[in-house]
């Protein structure tokens, strides 16, 4: 059995544990930027929804594992009540298990949540929040169509702490078109003040299907600059180190042994199950994921149905490769010898002179069984593991 502290280094792991995410697909308002599976507008199904989720978990057929981390997101699982979380989060341990003191998160949107809500949650047995900060510069956040002001969101992270949360994570984003160096830097500096655990911080990106990608299109709001993105990174490691947390991740750092198991766990290529609307799971290779639409799953679900609305299965080349490429955005990278183990030498042997090369460009770095990118390669990843495939 995993022993879930070690994951909190944030390191590579051959074996780091089994997960479970839940996804709750309901918001106040959906963010311009968002390409997420939510929907506004739909309180009058949160109840049957939860009816739903809580059958479909309790009746989910095979073997599982018990969970060494949860994760419920969104959407906004904070939009519920805290006792609708706890019906979930109850039937997960009953149906799966959760091993002592594995790490159980919930997401939150900071103006859905107070004391008396974070206490509900914590008495139903979620012992980490995400809270959903992404800048502390209100023309920034108009711009990313946030609803919530800065005190606001520096209020709520107060909140968590009085009502006794130990664990914090706050999410930011950087390099939008509305923001300067300096917004970038004050978001910085608030939040590492308010002195969360854990804190994210990830490139805007303009998706498909959303506000933000139709103004781009259509010339009304610049695009990202990845140039910009890069330095926006850069100073974002300068200052999160200065404020003694550590880089685990592209785009995550922690205090030390505060890293999220979690997320570990994805980047390890581990397995997880997914239970809710459009909840993906990873099975030893195989990938599946569910209807969509709430309403299609609480029908779905009512009437005895599947929910599954997909699937695919990854040959072993497809896997090794998904799962190097995921262990190689950790910090740490990836332990070549104990990764032959699980998915072949040849996962590794027959990218030999790619690696060679990318380590004589100086994009990775050898020490000893490791394999790493190196910093200077963190921002330009996706074209250094091109060169893998």
């Amino acid at each position: 059995m995993l022993l879930v502290d070690e994951a909190r280094s944030g390191r590579w792991m051959a074996d780091p544990g089994f997960g479970v995410y839940v996804h709750i697909p309901f918001c106040r308002h959906r963010c311009h930027y968002c390409d997420f599976n939510t929907y506004e507008g739909q309180d009058d199904i949160h109840a049957s929804y939860v009816d739903a989720l809580v059958r479909h978990i309790e009746t989910f057929p095979g073997d599982t594992s018990p969970a060494t981390s949860v994760f419920f997101g969104g959407g906004t699982p904070t939009l519920l009540d805290p006792r609708q979380n706890a019906r979930i989060l109850s039937a997960i341990k009953d149906r799966v298990g959760i091993v002592s003191g594995a790490e159980i998160t919930i997401e939150a949107n900071p103006e859905t949540v107070d004391v008396a809500k974070f206490e509900g949650l914590l008495d139903a047995g979620f012992e980490r929040v995400s809270i959903g900060i992404q800048s502390l510069v209100p023309r920034v956040l108009l711009g990313l169509g946030r609803t919530h002001s800065p005190e606001v969101a520096l209020d709520a992270i107060a909140a968590a702490r009085t009502a006794g949360f130990e664990d914090v994570n706050a999410d930011l984003i950087y390099g939008s078109p509305w923001e300067t160096e300096d917004d970038w830097r004050t978001s910085l500096e608030g939040v590492i003040a308010a002195a969360p655990d854990h804190i994210s911080a990830y490139a805007l990106t303009v998706e498909e299907g959303t506000p933000l990608h139709t103004l781009v299109a259509t010339g009304r709001t610049p695009d990202v600059d990845p140039d910009v993105q890069a330095a926006r990174h850069t100073i974002a490691d300068e200052l999160l180190s200065a404020a003694g947390y550590e880089r685990y991740e592209v785009s995550n750092w922690a205090r030390p042994g505060r890293a999220s198991r979690h997320n570990v766990l994805y980047w390890s290529g581990g397995d997880y199950l997914g239970f809710g609307a459009g909840a993906h799971a990873h099975r030893s290779g195989r990938r599946y994921w569910s209807t969509r639409l709430p309403r299609d799953f609480v029908a779905a679900v009512s009437s005895g149905d599947t929910v599954e609305a997909g699937n695919e299965t990854l040959a072993p080349e497809e896997r090794a490769i998904e799962a190097l490429t995921l262990g190689l955005r950790l910090r740490s990278g990836v332990d070549v010898e104990a990764f032959g183990r699980l998915f072949g030498t040849d996962a590794i042997g027959t990218r030999a002179q790619a690696i060679a090369d990318l380590v004589g460009l100086q994009l990775l770095e050898r020490d000893g069984p490791w394999l790493r990118l190196t910093d200077e390669a963190t921002m330009i990843a996706n074209e250094v593991f091109t060169r893998l495939l």
